[in-house]
């Protein structure tokens, strides 16, 4: 299926590792042109350099997307470059785990800037351009907001800001004919979830368990699983679809977990 995205500009906060990576990759080879938007040259330009050199289209922009100054940063860069943008995957973010008794005021601001202020100020910037052009916007959450976590209050107040803005977007651009859309995620193996359970006592075991929670195979998404579908969502072939939020999660969320281990 051709997704129309060739030659398409479409910004990807967090796009040099994990999901964003397999959002970028999945975007070079539909022919798109996917801009990396994050805090390490190197990382950036590790994956720029390879999409280029098998044939794909990729650009990057160096941005702590915890500043504000710097989202717009970002997105004044990309309109420099390419002169529009038709597109935006909101991606960026870390399970940082800033609780409720253990937490405090700056540790939660911190947060949310970390993970659901800059959701809101790239789209602001973003969006001149993607009113000219039609975008699409894309919107990555977790399952947290869903289910809670325990000792995370803060990622799980932005990732039902992530949702609730979805929504609210999807209203408000309507008259646009800008479609807003949201994909939440719930077991997906990536860097930073490997550096995460490497920290518990026993990881091998803990993740035999956690594949035992995932109804559908016994297994972890994989960034490529999320890509897919954000892609698809990002293109004209899903033209009539805003508002949504979509899990890809293996039934992670919904099915009752006794269907893991029957």
């Amino acid at each position: 299926m051709d997704l129309q995205l060739k030659d398409k500009v479409i910004i990807v906060t967090g796009g040099a590792k994990g999901i964003g990576e397999g959002i970028v990759r999945v975007l070079a080879g539909e022919g798109a042109i996917p801009v990396i938007v994050g805090r390490s040259e190197e990382d950036n330009n590790k994956l720029v350099n390879e999409i280029i050199s098998t044939g794909g289209q990729c650009f990057q922009v160096v941005a702590e997307l915890t500043k504000p100054e710097e989202c717009e940063k970002a997105v004044r860069a990309t309109i420099e470059e390419y002169g529009r943008i038709e597109g935006l995957v909101n991606n960026a973010g870390v399970n940082d785990g800033v609780g409720l008794e253990k937490g405090d005021y700056e540790g939660f601001l911190a947060s949310l800037h970390k993970n659901v202020i800059h959701y809101y100020l790239v789209a602001h910037y973003a969006l001149p351009e993607l009113i000219k052009s039609k975008g699409a916007i894309l919107n990555i959450t977790s399952k947290t907001a869903e289910t809670g976590q325990g000792n995370t209050s803060a990622y799980a107040a932005s990732n039902g800001a992530r949702n609730a803005l979805t929504r609210e977007w999807a209203v408000e651009l309507l008259k646009y004919r800008i479609r807003v859309n949201a994909i939440v995620v719930a077991e997906c193996w990536t860097p930073l979830y490997e550096s995460w359970i490497k920290t518990l006592p026993n990881p091998d075991e803990k993740l035999k368990e956690i594949y035992a929670k995932i109804p559908l195979e016994n297994r972890m998404t994989t960034a490529e699983e999320i890509a897919n579908t954000t892609v698809f969502l990002l293109s004209p072939k899903s033209s009539h679809t805003t508002g949504q939020i979509i899990h890809v999660d293996g039934g992670y969320v919904h099915l009752d977990r006794a269907l893991a281990n029957a």
